[in-house]
């Protein structure tokens, strides 16, 4: 096992990807030079060069239209966008081109690209650049969304996302860049199919994905304590979701609380409540419980920024809540 940050393994992710294919390339704001807004593609450019580690100009519609060109041009780019906020700029491209090229050409045109953003608060970045908007994505059928919550998936996921005939998007949640984990050196890839049980338990089912795993993984140790034994479940895809995994433990332990940054309203956290309504309603003995973010425009100040956020706290208060109601 090697221990690294979750922003090296991004890192060494894209280098192992420029190594075994030279038509991999890697555009977007300040990459190059200036080593990335977080410091992930820091090195590169001395490392692969400016004709395959390229500044853009500040203008998403752009670069994403450019990297759809040369996917299917039989290039394989990776496409940085600063952050998720920035990728509203270039909607366009991702949902009238990429995701729906391949099914208008009567697959004739495959759009072999993948596009890379930060996500989600807690850096006091102001409402511009704090928002979880992945949910909005996995709205979109065509794409393959990704949310690699550890260091392991952050350095394996990128090689199956780049031999996707189809767009994927790799959402990396700007809380973990700093995370430490192990990974395996002797691994190759990862699944980006399935969701993962990152904890087992018998007495409730705690669904969550990216930034919010750590704090899921925090409030099942602080229930542990209480003697409630709560499963906490890694969605890792959030498109294609995998609701076999989901459905099977949450009629194992029959009930559920599902933590979501993004805003409770029209949330991903709400199309996994109604798929487990459509699949296990009577395995429930509970009502399936919610821990969102708040719905307002993402503070600044630390102190409402936080209190905007699911954290541990509020998730182990759903989980009592659900599992021992007063």
């Amino acid at each position: 096992m090697t221990t690294m940050t979750y922003r090296e393994a991004c890192k060494q992710a894209i280098r192992a990807a420029l190594q075994a294919d030279p038509r991999v390339f890697m555009m977007g704001e300040d990459i190059a030079a200036y080593g990335g807004c977080y410091a992930v593609s820091k090195g590169l450019c001395a490392e692969f060069g400016a004709e395959r580690i390229r500044d853009t100009p500040l203008s998403e519609s752009a670069f994403v239209g450019a990297g759809i060109g040369a996917a299917m041009a039989g290039m394989r780019p990776i496409v940085e966008i600063m952050t998720v906020n920035f990728s509203l700029l270039a909607l366009d491209q991702i949902m009238n081109n990429a995701a729906t090229i391949p099914h208008m050409s009567g697959g004739q045109f495959a759009v072999p690209l993948v596009i890379r953003m930060a996500t989600g608060a807690g850096r006091q970045l102001a409402a511009q650049h704090s928002h979880s908007l992945e949910g909005w994505y996995a709205h979109i059928p065509g794409l393959r969304i990704l949310a690699p919550a550890t260091v392991e998936d952050a350095r394996h996921m990128l090689a199956p996302a780049l031999a996707d005939p189809n767009p994927v998007l790799l959402f990396e949640h700007v809380m973990l860049y700093n995370v430490e984990g192990d990974v395996d050196e002797h691994l190759e890839g990862v699944d980006i199919t399935h969701a993962r049980i990152r904890r087992p338990g018998n007495d409730v089912t705690v669904i969550t994905y990216g930034g919010s795993l750590p704090r899921a993984l925090a409030a099942a140790e602080t229930l542990a304590s209480d003697g409630i034994s709560a499963e906490v479940i890694d969605l890792r895809v959030l498109r294609p979701l995998d609701m076999g995994t989901v459905a099977a433990s949450v009629a194992r332990t029959h009930r559920c609380v599902i933590v979501d940054e993004g805003w409770k309203s029209g949330s991903l956290a709400a199309e996994v409540c109604a798929r487990l309504v459509e699949s296990v309603f009577y395995e429930l003995d509970a009502p399936i419980a919610r821990v969102c973010a708040a719905e307002v425009p993402m503070p600044y100040a630390a102190h409402l920024e936080q209190a905007a956020l699911p954290n541990a706290e509020r998730i182990v208060a759903a989980v009592r809540q659900v599992v021992r109601p007063a």
